[in-house]
């Protein structure tokens, strides 16, 4: 697959083992993000790469020695009884500075608890003549052993770049979609590049969902556990917790209730999910993000929410290879599973950006009661609120992943209900709609880029770039 974005993360790492001196550079995210591509894109033939396994320290530094050799003639003739007699004789050997990539640097650490004290000695006494990439997946690992401040290694590194999940545009110019396809797979595969390269392998997203997600023999059929093991001991209460979440049951209370537990007992796995990046928590807009009566919480990750919606409810048809109860089910629910994405598509692409000229800042859904025309409460839902960074608009969008929509209906709704709503005084309101497809009564002059109200995928997509 063709290597996409990821400009400043290859800068950052080319600048920080080029400059003057040796470097310590750290980098680390979620498996399959492609941060090992990332590295070996880098580093040259005269730099080594090892990646670790979860053998024993003594296994991985003959392992090393081996891979040292490929630079330094005869190096896997010796033993090296412990790591710092290894990282001295590469010192020894070393004629000119190069690069050492300790890929999977917590599988060495689980084995060798000792390795992080044995670096920061040699970096603090500058004994070292060459650089150090350190990488890695887990996630708490990595972040205690370089941003916890009582971490060995902390304050050594001269770069931490944390990898996150690509961006929607990407997968368009990777897999050469069209906007409507990008937004779809993108809804299935998130922003990750190996799973960008599964789907590549395949003529269309049906195959490639059969062959790599709905299959006992699928590379993705046990993904979810493979990534909890990275960072979570119980993922059996994690995977239970996220098939509640991913079945719809988004409130404490709820997630409590299904799990037959006490609340305050969740609070400390959920915060751990959200840091993650697995959940989210989501308020309305202009709601304290503190204020747990209001939150919801959300399947985060796109293939994530994909796996818990259709994967979990299904396993017992895919491990008897029952194709037909699946095939309905995605009939009845893809459509509806991709509007909830292109709803957090259509956020994520207005935050932080300029929409007609006007620069607006977070963007959430809203949800609640309102005091209609007639006096009565009602209650609503806006999938798209945000205020502009000067507070003069409030934009209000309404987000459709179906055709044929009536566009003056649903524009004359949202603004009925944005006037209503309680902080949209004195604030001139911009309704949007955010739909798959041109509506019925579209007109060229409603498009958004002339001062209209509707945004297409390919509109959305290029607020991304």
């Amino acid at each position: 697959m063709k290597f996409v974005d990821r400009k400043e993360e290859t800068e950052r790492l080319k600048e920080a083992i080029s400059k003057e001196g040796t470097a310590l550079v750290v980098v680390y995210g979620r498996r399959r993000l492609g941060k090992s591509t990332l590295i070996k894109r880098v580093i040259s033939d005269n730099d080594i790469y090892f990646l670790a396994d979860r053998s024993e320290g003594e296994h991985q530094r003959v392992l090393l020695s081996k891979m040292f050799s490929q630079v330094f003639p005869d190096f896997d003739k010796l033993s090296y009884p412990d790591w710092e007699s290894i990282f001295l004789a590469a010192n020894y050997r070393a004629e000119k500075r190069f690069t050492l990539c300790l890929d999977e640097f917590p599988y060495l650490v689980e084995q060798s608890p000792e390795l992080p004290s044995v670096i920061q000695k040699l970096i603090d006494n500058k004994q070292l003549k060459y650089n150090l990439i350190l990488c890695g997946s887990s996630q708490n690992m990595m972040y205690g052993l370089f941003l916890d401040s009582s971490a060995p290694l902390y304050g050594r590194a001269d770069e931490i770049m944390k990898l996150t999940p690509l961006r929607l545009p990407f997968i368009e110019e990777a897999l050469g979609l069209d906007s409507v396809d990008a937004v779809e797979d993108y809804a299935i595969w998130g922003g990750v590049p190996r799973y960008w390269e599964l789907r590549e392998h395949r003529s269309s997203l049906s195959q490639a969902l059969w062959r790599n997600v709905f299959s006992v023999n699928a590379p993705l059929f046990e993904e979810p556990v493979k990534l909890f093991q990275d960072d979570i001991k119980d993922t059996v209460k994690t995977s239970t917790i996220m098939s509640f979440v991913g079945a719809g049951s988004n409130r404490l209370s709820e997630i409590a209730a299904r799990c037959n537990e006490p609340a305050t007992n969740l609070s400390r796995p959920l915060k751990k999910l959200i840091d993650l990046g697995f959940l989210e928590k989501e308020v309305p807009f202009g709601v304290d993000e503190k204020n747990s009566k209001k939150s919801l919480y959300k399947i985060a990750d796109p293939f994530l929410a994909f796996y818990f919606q259709f994967v979990v409810p299904n396993r017992s048809f895919i491990e008897l290879d029952r194709r037909l109860p699946i095939e309905e089910m995605l009939k009845a629910q893809f459509s509806k599973y991709v509007g909830m994405q292109w709803e957090r598509i259509c956020r994520n692409a207005v935050t932080g950006n300029i929409v007609n000229n006007v620069l607006y800042g977070k963007a959430c859904r809203w949800w609640g009661s309102i005091i209609n025309e007639e006096n009565n409460p009602e209650q609503i839902e806006l999938d798209v609120v945000c205020e502009s960074f000067d507070k003069k608009y409030l934009l209000v969008g309404e987000c459709k992943w179906t055709a044929a929509e009536n566009s003056r209906h649903l524009l004359a709704e949202i603004t009925r209900k944005a006037s209503l709503l309680p902080f949209a005084k004195n604030k001139i309101i911009v309704p949007v709609l955010f739909l798959k497809t041109k509506p019925l009564d579209f007109e060229e002059s409603e498009a958004i880029g002339n001062g209209g109200a509707i945004m297409l995928p390919e509109d959305v997509v290029a607020l991304y770039k």
